[in-house]
This record gives C-alpha cells, sequence and structure tokens, in this order.
C-alpha cells in the first residue's frame, strides 16, 4: 500500500506536495494517475480528470518558516486545504530565486498536472508570463505584478495603506523626528511603502525624516540585521521595514528601539518594542480564486485590495500610550470608510517637483509605477 503522507517535506528547491487521502493498490484513482501522468509525459495533455483533486502549486520566493511574508501566503495555502479538503491536493516550493529558477520550478508545476498556479513574489512576473504562454490550459496567478493574459492574473494588496498609519505613530513618538527603513529592492511597490510612511510621519510632524537602506534581498536576516543597526547608528529611533525576516524588530527590540513588523505579526520577536505589525491577509482571496476554478467561474482578474476588504490588517496597536493607539484606529478606519487617502496632495519630491496637488488624489497608475522619492527621504535611489 502506498500511503500520501500530508506533511512530507522535500529538499529546497524540490516539489513539497501535500495530499489528502490514501491510494490503495488496486484503486481506480491510482491507474487514473498512472495514465494521466504518462499522457502527460509524451505530451498529450495537461488537464486532469474531472473527477480528480484540483492541483494547486505556489510557489515561494523565501521559506516557509520566514515569519513574514512566505508565512502568510503559506498560511492562506492551509486555508485552501481546510476549505475544500479533498477536493484539492496543494504543492509548494520554498526559497525559489527569481530568474531562470523560478521559470524551471513553474514549468514543472504547470508540466506535472497543475491546474492553478500562484507564483508569489514581483521578481516572478517574466517567468510566470512566459510559462503561462506555453500553457494556456493552466491558470496562474502572480502575486504584486502588472503583466496579464487570458489564463493570468495578478493580485497585490495596498501595504502603503497599513505603511501611512504606522507612520502616523512613528511621526508621534520619534523624539527626533528621524526614522529608518530597511527595504528589500527599489520597485514601486517599496518605493511607495517608503513614501507612504514618511508622509504618515509628516502629517503629524512636517519635518519628520526617514533613512532608507537597502538590502537587495528579500529575505536575509543577517543584512536586515546589519542595516538595522546601520540606521540606529545614522541616528533613527523607530524602524521599519520591506523585507520578509523579522530580524530588524529583533535587532530594534535588543537596542531598545520601537519597531512595526511586516507581513506577519512579528510582537514575539519585540515583545516590549513592536508598535504594530501590517498583516498581508492572503487566506480569503486564495480561498474565493480556488472556488471559482473548482466551479468553473474563473476569469483572468487584477485584485487591489486593502484595508477595507480586509487583505491588509494592523496587528493590535501596543507598546504606545492610549491616546497614540486610539488615533491610529481612528486613522485606519477613516482609510477603510475612504474618507482617508495616504497619497492626498499636496505631494512633492525629494526635486521640488510637484507630484500631487492639493485637493487631488494620486490615482492607481501613479502608485503602481511609482519611481521617486518625496522630500524629506534620505538615501540613494537606484535605477
Amino acid at each position: 500500500m502506498f500511503v500520501a503522507n500530508r506533511h512530507c517535506v522535500g529538499l529546497r528547491g524540490g516539489l513539497v506536495q501535500r495530499s489528502v487521502g490514501k491510494l490503495k493498490r488496486g484503486d481506480d484513482s491510482m491507474f487514473r494517475t498512472l495514465l494521466l501522468g504518462l499522457a502527460t509525459a509524451l505530451g498529450l495533455t495537461t488537464a486532469q480528470a474531472a473527477d480528480d483533486p484540483l492541483k494547486v502549486g505556489f510557489v515561494y520566493v523565501g521559506p516557509i518558516g520566514d515569519h513574514g511574508w512566505t508565512y502568510q501566503h503559506h498560511e492562506g495555502l492551509k486555508a485552501i486545504e481546510e476549505t475544500y479538503g479533498d477536493k484539492v491536493k496543494t504543492t509548494f516550493v520554498e526559497s525559489v530565486s527569481e530568474g531562470p529558477d523560478a521559470e524551471r520550478v513553474i514549468r514543472q508545476l504547470a508540466a506535472s498536472g497543475h491546474g492553478l498556479i500562484f507564483t508569489t513574489s514581483f521578481g516572478f512576473m517574466d517567468p510566470t508570463a512566459k510559462v503561462a504562454k506555453q500553457f494556456p490550459k493552466v491558470k496562474f496567478e502572480h502575486a504584486t505584478g502588472f503583466k496579464r493574459a487570458d489564463n493570468l492574473s495578478t493580485y497585490s494588496a495596498r501595504f502603503y495603506e497599513g505603511r501611512y498609519i504606522a507612520g502616523q505613530i512613528a511621526g508621534k513618538m520619534s523624539k527626533n523626528g528621524k526614522a529608518g527603513y530597511v527595504a528589500s529592492f527599489p520597485i514601486p511597490e517599496v518605493i511607495r511603502g517608503v513614501n507612504a510612511f514618511l508622509l504618515g510621519m509628516q502629517s503629524v510632524n512636517p519635518d519628520a525624516e526617514i533613512s532608507v537602506v537597502w538590502v537587495n534581498s528579500w529575505f536575509d536576516p543577517g543584512k536586515e540585521a546589519d542595516a538595522t543597526k546601520a540606521l540606529i547608528a545614522q541616528g533613527a529611533d523607530i524602524i521599519t521595514q520591506h523585507t520578509d525576516s523579522p530580524a530588524p524588530v529583533q535587532t530594534a527590540a535588543n537596542a531598545g528601539i520601537p519597531a512595526f513588523g511586516q507581513a506577519s505579526d512579528m510582537h514575539e520577536f519585540g515583545k516590549e518594542t513592536q508598535l504594530t505589525s501590517i498583516i498581508d491577509n492572503w487566506a480569503p482571496y486564495y480561498v474565493n480564486r480556488v472556488g471559482q476554478v473548482l466551479d468553473g467561474t474563473w476569469e483572468s482578474t487584477d485584485t487591489w485590495d486593502g484595508i477595507q476588504p480586509g487583505m491588509v490588517q494592523m496587528s493590535p496597536y501596543i507598546n504606545m500610550e492610549y491616546d497614540i493607539a486610539r488615533a491610529a484606529k481612528e486613522t485606519e478606519d477613516l482609510i477603510r470608510l475612504g474618507r482617508l487617502h495616504p497619497f492626498a496632495g499636496p505631494i512633492v519630491d525629494r526635486d521640488g517637483k510637484e507630484r500631487v496637488a492639493a485637493g487631488q488624489t494620486a490615482d492607481d497608475g501613479m502608485m503602481a509605477t511609482m519611481d521617486f522619492f518625496i522630500k524629506g527621504v534620505i538615501g540613494d535611489l537606484p535605477n
């Protein structure tokens, strides 16, 4: 008897598959699986038999234990399993490098009968688009990108809404008006996050500044810790991040510096210093999209949700005075109700150019392609 182990773990870079149920010798399902594998090997089909589980694949840029970005996507995978049981079979590949390795992994998933594949990092965009063209019957979903096709959707979250709230907290708690930002790559998502945080600070302290250190990695605890130390040495008395490990929160805690977590609640790494975390709540989106594939209603869409639909959430406001926490909750509620937009004008960039006029707000096109820092950001902006 062959038993599919629900918790089997493969080597780094290899497929890790979660299966529901058991296959016994003589089962019709095993026979169908063997036939499907033979057909796929011969290049005859990549589609599943109608009564087989939907195979759902995830490609992660970091490890599932990063306590941040990938951890939250993996929570979404588990929600799919809990919701659909033996109607689905999930596979994930963790710590996949952006570039040729990603293309190989995505193609491997598509060729092995996966009907729906989620690729969860900006750098997976071109590999996902390329493989999607080669497998038109497979449905693909890419997080934080902008390239779409009939079988390729895009989705992201308005993280900047949470960063604006965090910035307001920082503006009220910083003693010298100087924050530090541990940044990954100079892509629009990260640039937008830096600006949103500083706009929040400047809404309560117009002279506030933020220093940026680039680590050129999504997950590298050592580099993230070193960047945090460098920012503190430069005078930052509050730390925030756009990287995936809890190293900045932990390093700040060791120095007695308040900090904000990223992607999931990182309170355990700074119990007395974390102020709040921006939580990426992917599970409802994943459950919904898998359901649409199962019932035949899936279509290529572009989703960019924030606090109002619940894709962006804030962890408890702690380690701060009650009035500051209450004000943060009020700002969160205003954003949820559509009465406050973090990128409301006037907004001027570092060169003195007006980017958003008074009485106006930045549109989604500007925010999706943001390539400038606002006045008050200190640090290089690589091309």
